[in-house]
């Protein structure tokens, strides 16, 4: 009896007063617990399962329709335009995972591809009006025209158009690639358009600009800031109806660094090398002069007062002369350079000076001597150094500057030095003539073929001959084969064609 009567009071226990409040948080708990695994349960479903109406994932008539559509509203937030201040003007870019057809945009439009490229505007207008080029109309024909233009090319982005150098001018920026082969990245370009509105309020396309000729579409960095807008740097460009390489040492457009005041420019130190033996030598010695130059710099805490134009050797020139007036920028990424170091173009620099030396008292200090240490001249307080190179060879080329004693103290600054992204977009479209699927071959000749002293054998092992025998077995009969030589006669290597399809 009593047994009973104690599991009677255990089984009861737990209805005590006492025990009740303690009941009901733990019955509350779980049941809150039970909603939220409920909750996840159904939200991990609905993930899984929901498919987002996402026109860049429809067949093209949807895409076609998206770009026949005159809403405003529709084009921004139902079609998902892609914002990044990385690429585009104004924040905002259209992409598409493969590239983009004419025919995924709609050509009713116009029949006749010599004829105006004409589209309606739905909305009022008056023909005197400027052109509204952020209108999604005359952004589609522009992409249109652009397509239509340059049939040799996939085009893969567009950047919103901004207004151009007038009221009927729009500038846009876009990415490319050349059709046929791998190409390793994106090509670059902005031009300008020219539209036009007549009084049934249509507008027409009745002029493209040249290359490069829209630059409010491009890439700018903002002051003080690493973000930048629209597009930047360039490769291969598009001219005519085909895709052309630039024409090595052209004329180019990177920004310069800025002198931002009269007062930062007096308070600056500045180094600066001139004369010498160094021009018009091979790309070697230059760079070996030019980093040794930057290096002793960096070392003083100066900066650097460079020569942007450049003698390209006669070495590299097609005209077989040395070519004077070569952009340094072509040739090395200037944009980095001024990002990892304190530069400065030396006619911008000889500007300032002219405006400011007898108002703030700038001083000159000048090294005739290149013996003279970076120690000694450590000391300099006058705001510019300028080490000056007589005419004796080899006394006057700038990398005595760095000899001996001197190679543990002025370290050359490797890193801050880059290959352009134009030469490196030259190399890409060169490639891309062959398919990506060729095999290389360096050939040095030039005058130690003829300098038989110090090079008895290389004329002999870069005949043709002894050059087929070396590739035997290592390239396969009938391979493009890109022979990158110093040889200016290429119809040396013609017994080569029998075998191989080559190229330059």
């Amino acid at each position: 009896m009593m047994g009973r009567s104690s599991f009677a009071l255990s089984r009861t226990g737990s209805f005590r007063p006492e025990n009740l409040g303690q009941n009901a948080l733990a019955m509350v708990g779980n049941l809150c617990f039970t909603l939220f695994v409920i909750g996840v349960l159904i939200f991990t479903i609905i993930a899984a399962t929901y498919q987002p109406d996402d026109p860049l994932f429809h067949p093209s008539s949807k895409i076609t329709n998206f770009f026949s559509s005159n809403s405003i509203a529709t084009f921004k937030s139902d079609v998902g335009v892609v914002k990044t201040g990385e690429d585009f003007v104004a924040s905002n870019q259209t992409a598409f995972a493969a590239f983009i057809n004419i025919t995924d945009i709609d050509t009713a439009a116009f029949a006749d591809v010599d004829e105006p490229q004409v589209v309606s505007e739905a909305r009022e207008c008056r023909v005197d009006d400027p052109i509204d080029c952020r209108d999604p109309d005359v952004f589609h024909l522009l992409m249109r025209s652009t397509i239509d233009k340059f049939k040799d090319v996939h085009f893969y982005r567009f950047g919103r158009p901004v207004r151009g150098d007038n009221d009927s001018s729009c500038h846009m920026a876009w990415r490319y690639r050349p059709k046929g082969g791998k190409a390793a990245a994106f090509y670059k370009d902005y031009r300008t358009f020219t539209v036009v509105r007549f009084e049934n309020c249509t507008v027409s396309l009745i002029g493209m600009g040249e290359y490069h000729s829209g630059g409010n579409a491009r890439k700018r960095k903002a002051k003080g800031k690493g973000k930048k807008e629209g597009f930047e740097k360039v490769g291969a460009k598009v001219e005519g109806d085909s895709l052309a390489l630039p024409m090595v040492g052209e004329n180019v457009d990177d920004a310069l660094p800025l002198v931002e005041s009269e007062d930062s420019f007096s308070r600056g130190k500045y180094l600066i090398y001139a004369g010498g033996g160094d021009r018009c030598k091979s790309m070697h010695q230059y760079l070996w002069s030019f980093m040794c130059m930057l290096g002793e710099a960096q070392y003083l805490n100066r900066t650097l007062v460079m020569d942007l134009s450049i003698c390209l050797s006669k070495i590299y020139s097609s005209s077989g002369v040395d070519e004077e007036g070569k952009d340094f920028r072509f040739y090395f990424d200037f944009e980095h350079l001024k990002d990892s170091a304190s530069v400065l173009d030396q006619a911008q620099f000889w500007s300032e000076w002219s405006k400011w030396q007898r108002k703030d008292g700038l001083s000159l200090h000048l090294v005739e001597d290149f013996r003279v240490t970076p120690m000694k001249l450590a000391e300099v307080k006058d705001t510019l150094i300028m080490r000056k190179f007589g005419s004796m060879e080899p006394d006057n080329y700038w990398y005595r500057v760095c000899e001996g004693e001197m190679e543990s103290v002025i370290l050359r600054p490797w890193h801050m030095i880059w290959k352009s992204r134009r030469l490196l977009d030259v190399a890409s479209a060169i490639s891309a003539r062959m398919n990506w699927d060729f095999d290389a071959v360096h050939v040095e000749r030039g005058e130690k073929a003829s300098n038989k002293e110090l090079w008895p054998n290389l004329d002999r092992d870069t005949q043709p001959e002894a050059i087929l025998a070396t590739l035997q077995g290592k390239i396969e009969d009938g391979r493009k084969v890109y022979f990158a030589t110093n040889e200016p006669d290429t119809s040396f290597f013609d017994p080569l064609k029998d075998k191989y399809s080559t190229h330059f």
